[in-house]
């Protein structure tokens, strides 16, 4: 932090009453002491300078507050007349001023949490979480390989410095042509995350994050930048696929230019292990109205079952069993399969009906798996009593046509005329 400290001195004569002054002089004066508070703790002290400058290190991240203090002091001697007396005194006048200002600050100290997973086909996968702002994540050694977060920027000036007034004794001026401090700010880009390189770059599984409305009525009217114009996910959060990930190579990059974040080891590890699933589905007891399908999911390598959460809340699960989300999916109904991989469901229209498994999240699970769809057809034709039911229908509903065709046959018969009549 770089600080300015500056003063002037003036004679309150107000305070002297019945006082005539015939003269005074500064005798001493400077700055005493200057210093830096975060949050009310003196970081680094300077002694007697205009411009300060100091290091300073926030020991969290979030809201924080700089505090720039400075001792000013000073000592006059004042030559005076006191009240109707002809003679004059001199006296001493000092006095000392502590000022201050703050300065609100957001403390940015991104941290990043990653997960690695290996995937049977031998992808690599990786999940990195951070809370706060992100630019973007590089996997690869050469840093071509990588992703962009929805975070790009453009500089712009201050306003508020188009109109500068110099003031001197003679008077005031206004300078036109003077130097303008400029900002650089970051908005969200209708791009929004991407791989690079982008044809063969890594596969963008999922985002998570919080949803924001677009900023783009606070940007200023002279500002054109591809903004989001609707609301955007602001995200904490990417999972991505690719061939090869070296997690030694793997930086965050943080929206302050020169920042990455300190990569923490999560509570729970850094390596899941991806498997693959084995989803069936069978019929297994019909009539000619409805039809039972049984869902199998077990674990392909291991034939293990695969029990997924039949309960929201995780300290009714199961004792020996490990709590995993996820769900299967048959048209629009979902249904979880219990301690032996298994779940029904019953079906009363005849058609082909898809299972399809929803494991949960990788980063949460180990093991975690893949997905898997599985098939099964029911028609009320495939039993022996839709066959008869079918059979019955049949009858039921040509019985009708039979007779009429036999009405229509004998009356033809009667009203056949004998061509040897005359």
């Amino acid at each position: 932090m770089r600080g300015f400290v500056d003063y002037r001195i003036r004679l309150d004569e107000a305070q002297l009453r019945d006082t005539e002054i015939v003269s005074w002089s500064i005798q001493e004066h400077g700055i005493d002491e200057v210093r830096l508070r975060i949050d009310e703790t003196v970081v680094e002290t300077a002694e007697g300078t205009h411009n300060p400058v100091f290091e300073y290190d926030f020991e969290h991240s979030g809201q924080g507050t700089l505090t720039l203090e400075a001792d000013i002091y000073t000592r006059l001697e004042i030559e005076a007349r006191v009240g109707n007396q002809s003679a004059v005194e001199t006296r001493v006048v000092s006095d000392n001023v502590t000022v201050s200002q703050d300065l609100e600050v957001e403390v940015y100290d991104p941290q990043a949490a990653i997960y690695y997973a290996s995937y049977p086909d031998d992808d690599d996968g990786v999940a990195i979480y951070q809370r706060q702002p992100w630019n973007g994540y590089t996997l690869s050694e050469d840093g071509d390989v990588g992703v962009r977060g929805v975070w790009r920027y453009y500089t712009a000036r201050d306003t508020n410095w188009d109109r500068l007034v110099e003031s001197t004794r003679d008077g005031t001026q206004t300078l036109n042509e003077t130097p303008r401090p400029v900002y650089v700010h970051a908005f969200p880009s209708d791009i929004g995350p991407r791989v690079e390189p982008i044809r063969d770059g890594p596969t963008l599984l999922e985002v998570w994050g919080r949803e924001t409305v677009s900023p783009a009525p606070s940007i200023h009217e002279n500002v054109e930048v591809d903004v989001v114009s609707d609301s955007y996910t602001r995200s904490s959060g990417i999972a991505l696929r690719y061939d090869v990930i070296d997690p030694d190579s793997i930086t965050v990059e943080g929206i302050v230019r020169g920042v990455t974040a300190e990569i923490v080891e999560p509570d729970n590890g850094t390596q899941r292990e991806i498997r693959e699933s084995e989803l069936s589905v069978e019929v297994v007891n019909s009539s000619d109205t409805a039809s039972t399908l049984r869902i199998e999911l077990r674990d392909t390598a291991t034939g293990d079952p695969i029990m997924l959460d039949t309960l929201d809340d995780p300290r009714f699960s199961l004792i020996g069993q490990d709590a995993r989300s996820g769900y299967i999916t048959v048209g629009d109904r979902r249904v979880k399969t219990d301690a032996t991989g298994t779940a029904e469901i019953t079906v009363s229209q005849p058609g082909i009906y898809t299972a399809e498994y929803h494991p949960g999240s990788w980063r949460s699970h180990q093991p975690a798996y893949l997905g898997d769809t599985a098939t099964a057809t029911w028609h009320p034709l495939t039993s022996p009593t839709g066959w008869f039911t079918l059979l019955v229908d049949l009858v039921r509903f040509a019985l009708p046509f039979a007779v009429a065709l036999y009405a229509a046959k004998r009356i033809g018969t009667f009203l056949k005329f004998d061509d040897e009549l005359p």
